[in-house]
């Protein structure tokens, strides 16, 4: 999204109420039972946080880590080159949220971004890649600095995703 986009009076708005406890308790109800609504009315062109709070929002394919099925969420996954930043904030939410302890327990999984899919892997990261990443996060939706207040008891998992490469059979 350019600069302009961004200055929407809509996404503004947005935003800003996705920075604020009722705002964010909100968005996690909502969110993503909008977000597969828009998609799948729109065929895969939109969701609903893109279209109204300027995030592009990608679709994040996990296998489930008690049911063995796939599981399939919007995520905000930060693209990083030819991967993919996912941060586990959960709204700020005491608990991760469940697409996390599937990418523990089967780091395989598949993303869309952009209208492509892609298959990837997922690793925790740590230290300062960790710090990295979520600060990336934090530039993209300057919720995630009251995500990690809120969520202070934990520290909120970063992952990254990467290409699958051709040699990994799991």
């Amino acid at each position: 999204m350019d600069s302009y986009e961004h200055s929407r009076p809509v996404y503004r708005f947005m935003r800003w109420t996705g920075k604020t406890r009722l705002g964010s308790k909100f968005y996690g109800i909502i969110q993503q039972p909008l977000d597969e609504v828009v998609y799948r009315l729109s065929g895969g062109a939109y969701t609903a946080t893109a279209w109204l709070a300027g995030v592009e929002i990608s679709l994040l394919t996990t296998t489930g880590a008690r049911s063995g099925q796939p599981r399939t969420v919007p995520v905000l996954g930060l693209p990083d080159g030819k991967n993919f930043i996912l941060i586990a904030s959960n709204f700020g939410r005491p608990h991760n949220p469940s697409w996390y302890y599937n990418l523990r327990a089967n780091p395989r999984a598949t993303i869309v971004f952009d209208g492509m899919r892609r298959e990837m892997l997922a690793r925790e990261l740590s230290g300062a890649e960790r710090e990295r990443g979520f600060r990336r996060g934090e530039e993209i939706h300057p919720g995630f600095t009251q995500y990690r207040r809120w969520a202070a008891k934990r520290q909120i998992p970063v992952l990254m995703l990467e290409p699958v490469p051709e040699s990994y059979s799991a």
